[in-house]
């Protein structure tokens, strides 16, 4: 049975032209996938501590010299990184926040980088084998081309630490434009059938 990871991260709910791409990927991802399950860690629902000082004492203790204190510190990375470590694949579902990763998203990735357990003491990532989508909104165009192109820092991002920690197989969906959704330019339903077709393509890839 194959187990997917959806993290969310927008708290716009229905509103959320990211949630949206994204229930529409997941549906194709149904169809290829009968008896997948899947996950869902929803960050706006469930937001997460940033790290904190004694986050940080109990990271950088050796496991066998923790306290119990300490162990209580990292208990729900521990949670986080077992969801990842479970899964065949991944996807990771955001909106755009001037350029960058919402601070919820960012606040997950903190967590779930862990050396010796996601990323190996000489660096080199140990999630080898999974796959990782990317489902990503943005208000404004940055792909090759644009003038803007040198801002599309998201996807870049998290390409990079997904690279980092072992995944390499990587697809990203990118919603551009989405501001014409609230502009009222376009419906909800016609921007996501825009990327309907590379939903399919990434599915069955």
């Amino acid at each position: 049975m194959t187990k997917l990871l959806l993290v969310e991260t927008s708290p716009r709910g229905d509103a959320s032209v990211s949630r949206n791409l994204t229930q529409r990927y997941v549906g194709e991802w149904r169809d290829k996938n009968p008896d997948g399950r899947i996950v869902v860690r929803d960050l706006a629902r469930d937001a997460l501590p940033h790290v904190t000082m004694p986050w940080l004492a109990a990271y950088f203790t050796a496991p066998f010299e923790q306290t119990p204190e300490m162990k209580g510190q990292l208990g729900l990375s521990d949670e986080l990184i077992q969801e990842l470590l479970e899964a065949d694949e991944l996807i990771i579902s955001t909106p755009v926040y001037n350029y960058n990763i919402p601070a919820s998203l960012k606040a997950w990735i903190d967590h779930i980088v862990r050396k010796g357990i996601t990323l190996g003491m000489d660096g080199s990532g140990l999630l080898t084998g999974k796959k990782a989508t990317i489902v990503i909104a943005s208000g404004g165009f940055y792909s090759e081309g644009s003038p803007v192109a040198d801002r599309n820092i998201a996807p870049q991002y998290l390409k990079l630490i997904l690279n980092v920690i072992g995944i390499t197989d990587i697809r990203v969906i990118h919603g551009e434009g989405a501001k014409l959704v609230d502009l009222g330019e376009t419906t909800m339903l016609e921007f996501v059938e825009r990327h309907a077709g590379q939903m399919r393509q990434v599915v069955n890839a």
